[in-house]
């Protein structure tokens, strides 16, 4: 099986996550996606996030229909301590061998690698998918295994053709608690469950 891994706190998820996963799958010639909602993401340890379970409602919203192509894991849900993702393919590895891995990521988030729980660890275990982002380079192979201080043989990289959408879940956020149009953002169930949850009403603008 390949099976690509989105990890992400998709807090909303909105049509950007869900082309970036579908353009991956297409590309990569991938068996599935497996959207991966962040318990405790590191990163952003800093400021509140929707609960767990909250957010995966919303991705299962949508998604639904398309279970042969995506899937969402739980998997960090009731582990403690912070979500790193080498932690994550590591336990994937383990639950499910003789698997391809790939890890989708934005080329900002491959500029960040170098500073995350392990990078060694998650090239390792997986290969790096990455989608380009607006105003982000996207770097080779070569070039992201000299910031990680390794062999460029030791990375394995491939870049997926996406279209630069730039929406972003944290100005989703803005526009739902200043009750702002999210329509053509966001899937229409997604919206109306933000709604019908009142989702980010205590966040200011």
């Amino acid at each position: 099986m390949r099976i690509g891994i989105f990890g992400g706190t998709f807090d909303p998820v909105h049509y950007g996550h869900l082309i970036v996963a579908e353009q991956a799958r297409e590309q990569a010639e991938l068996d599935l996606v497996w959207f991966v909602p962040s318990a405790r993401p590191p990163h952003k340890a800093d400021r509140p996030v929707s609960p767990f379970d909250r957010r995966a409602d919303m991705l299962g919203l949508a998604i639904a229909g398309q279970e042969d192509k995506f899937r969402i894991d739980p998997i960090e849900k009731d582990r403690p301590g912070p979500s790193y993702t080498a932690d994550t393919l590591d336990e994937l590895n383990a639950r499910h061998p003789n698997t391809d891995w790939f890890l989708l990521l934005g080329a900002d988030a491959v500029q960040d690698l170098p500073d995350w729980h392990d990078p060694l660890r998650i090239i390792d275990r997986a290969t790096i998918l990455v989608a380009a982002r607006p105003g982000n380079q996207v770097w080779t192979a070569a070039e992201l295994a000299a910031a990680l201080g390794t062999d460029a043989k030791r990375v394995r990289l491939r870049v997926v053709d996406v279209p630069l959408i730039d929406i972003a879940s944290r100005d989703l956020r803005r526009r739902a608690a200043e009750g702002r149009s999210l329509l053509f953002q966001v899937p229409h169930s997604v919206r109306v469950y933000i709604q019908e949850k009142k989702l980010y009403r205590t966040e200011s603008g």
